[in-house]
């Protein structure tokens, strides 16, 4: 499901323009500052200029976000990177509800940092190797990154990289942010670490929030079943605790038929990502396992695919497409 334009109303600063992010363009500036009576004159710098996506305000705990709470805006990096970075560019960035804690100045968890009004927005992103300085990388490569900045060139720590094989997913580079990602390890490990499947056993699973990003993948409620809890998007503009306090009423019905409820954080099985990985993509190719996409082109459009996915307007993984 692809989606473009629909950025009513969201704009950038003076210079951002609202179209298209026009690819990195490289100019050189000089500067020149007194000493003590004197002037000298301070060696050429090249720089590149670029597009980004910053918070431009916080919508409170208890609002609603909407796409002006995100701001795009022209601005400059260094040409030259230094040992150990990569210089990329931006394929496709990732929206998801968790972001929504990092628009508060207290995101309420010790894992998320807050993004900071008026700084570049991050999160998970995938781009292309234009010029490295880091030994395991080369020209051509493609990477991603949990921290990706909203921005259509970054340079990055080497280090904070992972190299991925496009091959694994047939070419379908975006599934690594979805069902060959984050988002598919969360559903998988889920599953697997918390949800009590037995095989051979006749078992019912039921996915609330079944059309998002984790639970089209995924797939609970009898005696003696088990709650699962990763995430509560309905909740999240709301100020309370995670998880949510049960209604009395419900409470009662959960213990009278012996329904245990835990929480699932992904982050605590990162041990079995690489292997579950593979899984994954070898179910993808096999056929196995459906993957739901809404695509949103354009960064200037980040905001409002961050609204729409608020709001339920995704099926599957919302991602935003910056560049080819």
């Amino acid at each position: 499901m692809r989606r473009g334009g629909a950025g009513g109303g969201w704009g950038g600063a003076a210079g951002g323009g609202g179209g298209r992010p026009v690819p990195a363009q490289r100019t050189c500036w000089d500067a020149r500052g007194a000493i003590h009576g004197t002037q000298r004159t301070i060696a050429a710098k090249a720089v590149m200029i670029i597009q980004r996506v910053v918070l431009n305000s916080r919508p409170g705990k208890i609002g609603v976000p909407v796409a002006e709470n995100f701001r795009l805006e022209q601005s400059t990096i260094s040409d030259t990177i230094q040992e150990g970075q990569v210089c990329v560019r931006t394929l496709y960035l990732s929206v998801d509800p968790y972001m929504r804690c990092r628009m508060n100045e207290d995101t309420g968890s010790d894992y998320l940092q807050p993004w900071q009004l008026s700084e570049v927005a991050d999160g998970g992103g995938i781009g292309v190797v234009e010029e490295s300085k880091h030994k395991n990388f080369a020209k051509g490569d493609f990477v991603t990154s949990f921290n990706w900045p909203w921005q259509t060139v970054a340079i990055l720590d080497g280090g904070l990289l992972q190299k991925l094989v496009p091959q694994l997913v047939d070419g379908r580079l975006s599934f690594f942010l979805g069902a060959a990602g984050i988002t598919g390890l969360t559903a998988l490990l889920g599953i697997k670490e918390k949800g009590h499947v037995s095989a051979g056993a006749n078992q019912t699973m039921v996915v609330s929030g079944a059309a998002g990003a984790c639970g089209s993948l995924a797939g609970q409620m009898n005696q003696n079943s088990h709650v699962v809890l990763c995430g509560q998007i309905s909740q999240y503009n709301k100020e309370m605790s995670y998880p949510p306090p049960l209604p009395p009423e419900v409470e009662k019905i959960r213990k009278e038929r012996n329904i245990t409820r835990e929480r699932f954080l992904v982050l605590n099985y990162m041990d079995k990502q690489e292997a579950s990985i593979l899984q994954l993509c070898q179910w993808i190719k096999e056929g196995k396992l459906k993957v739901r996409e809404t695509v949103v082109e354009g960064l200037e459009n980040i905001g409002a695919a961050f609204q729409s996915m608020m709001n339920g307007g995704n099926i599957g993984k919302q991602i935003v497409s910056v560049s080819k």
